[in-house]
């Protein structure tokens, strides 16, 4: 029997790779899809326990993202988008092209890659569909237009495919990490260590929420860790 095919869009060091690391231990055939193909190149050089194949992707590209649902083996079963960008300023001194490209990287490239996941999914009548939100999902902040905007239309695209595709057999979801995930930059700060989220731990859920019998599935999920106060 043919294995599951998953797919996830914006691998790096942090929860992209745990995505990959947990859905490869599933037993999945995984594919990791970044701008930067040399990236993942390292990480996997880093991690050589995992089996993994690499493309390079550009999520914001039409052409891109075509090229990589092309060359799948077979319909995917789970697809994960994980892609941002983010560059803080306050709503007098944002470039448009920085707030455009925001958008761009953390909804217009959910869109394109929620589409192409979905058009194989539909004719094979199931498939999983993962979306990575924020608190800023939630609510905007203070110099966090850029990051608040691309990441309220994720949730919003998040909620119509749900409802559109799920009669249809196709699970979507949308995961708000409502705090900040571990990783180097945060380590030796003097906090509990699990006052960050684990990136492990993350993907733990998401692979769960793949597993959800469809009576009872997730749309949306809160991921937060014990120690925040917002």
């Amino acid at each position: 029997m043919a294995r599951e095919v998953a797919v996830v869009v914006g691998v790096g060091p942090g929860l992209g790779w745990a995505l990959v690391r947990r859905f490869a231990r599933a037993g999945m055939e995984v594919i990791a899809a970044a701008r930067d193909v040399k990236k993942l190149e390292s990480l996997a050089k880093s991690d050589p326990a995992v089996q993994v194949r690499h493309e390079a992707c550009d999520a914001t590209q039409p052409a891109d993202v075509a090229k990589l649902f092309g060359k799948l083996p077979r319909a995917p079963s789970l697809v994960a988008f994980n892609a941002g960008a983010y560059m803080r300023g306050g709503i007098l001194e944002i470039a448009p092209e920085d707030f455009e490209r925001c958008w761009r990287v953390g909804c217009f490239g959910g869109f394109l890659v929620g589409q192409a996941a979905a058009r194989l999914m539909v004719p094979a009548g199931a498939g999983t569909i993962l979306f990575t939100g924020a608190t800023a999902s939630l609510r905007g902040s203070a110099g966090f237009a850029n990051l608040a905007v691309p990441k309220f239309g994720l949730r919003a695209l998040a909620q119509s495919m749900a409802r559109e595709l799920g009669p249809k057999g196709i699970h979507v979801a949308h995961v708000i990490i409502d705090g900040q995930i571990d990783s180097e930059r945060y380590r030796g700060s003097g906090r509990p260590p699990d006052s960050l989220l684990p990136p492990d731990a993350i993907a733990e859920s998401y692979h769960q929420l793949h597993l959800q019998p469809r009576g009872a599935w997730t749309q949306e999920l809160d991921l937060r860790p014990w120690v925040e106060k917002f």
